[in-house]
């Protein structure tokens, strides 16, 4: 009730900012649920989706149970390079193509793949850090914001002791406590931001990882199938 009277008390513009700290420390706690959610969804499904693939020994076979995994972007890279190796064999086994003399394209098809997931890790490195920037720009904003409305507030103490002419504590400590609330909600708004926000960058640099990882040995394995062709 205290700090509901201080809120109350000060002035429009310590207000307003209040009311960007309040606004900036909601999103950014929805942002943090919403983030964990799918954090932990990529990386349950990654681990699932890694021991079904190593304990299946045909890419059909996966393709066929992939669905099971639809927040594991592991099981994202597998469906664009198992796509564009389908499509590869089909043009290659197109015998309008070989009379066009097209002739490359087995010698080019793990070249055609590693661009498909690289096309597919950045695609899904964006999806993972998708609202990111707005925690760091609360953690590194909201502080200022609040610090800008406790200078507004205590100016506008200090002016009021200039018309009243009286500096006593009991004049001056309710303007300064007004003031200094604006400090309060901007670190309470940056601090949960900050911490959620180098949280998920970590959980997002492991799961990028693991794309990198499992990119390697896809192509291992779509170089061996090549050679044994």
């Amino acid at each position: 009730m205290d700090l509901l009277a201080l809120v109350y008390q000060a002035g429009p513009v310590v207000k307003l900012v209040l009311l960007i700290l309040v606004y900036f420390s909601l999103v950014s706690w929805a942002i943090i649920f919403y983030k964990f959610t799918v954090v932990q969804k990529a990386m349950k499904d990654s681990e699932r989706f890694l021991d079904f693939f190593w304990s299946k020994k045909r890419f059909d076979t996966i393709g066929q149970g992939i669905k099971q995994f639809s927040s594991s972007p592991l099981a994202t890279l597998f469906r664009e390079g198992y796509q564009e190796m389908l499509q590869l064999r089909k043009k290659t086994i197109d015998p309008l193509a070989k009379d066009k003399g097209d002739f490359s394209i087995e010698m080019d098809a793990t070249e055609n793949v590693a661009r498909a997931l690289r096309r597919a890790t950045t695609q899904e490195t964006h999806r993972l850090e998708k609202y990111l920037t707005f925690l760091a720009t609360t953690g590194s904003a909201t502080p200022f914001i609040g610090l800008f409305g406790t200078v507004w507030g205590i100016m506008d103490a200090f002016h009021g002791i200039g018309e009243t002419g009286s500096a006593s504590l009991a004049v001056v400590a309710p303007g300064i406590s007004e003031a200094l609330v604006a400090t309060a909600i901007g670190l309470a708004a940056a601090i949960p931001a900050v911490m959620g926000y180098n949280h998920f960058l970590n959980k997002v640099n492991v799961l990028i990882g693991e794309m990198d990882n499992f990119s390697q040995e896809f192509l291992n394995i779509v170089e061996r199938m090549e050679r044994g062709r």
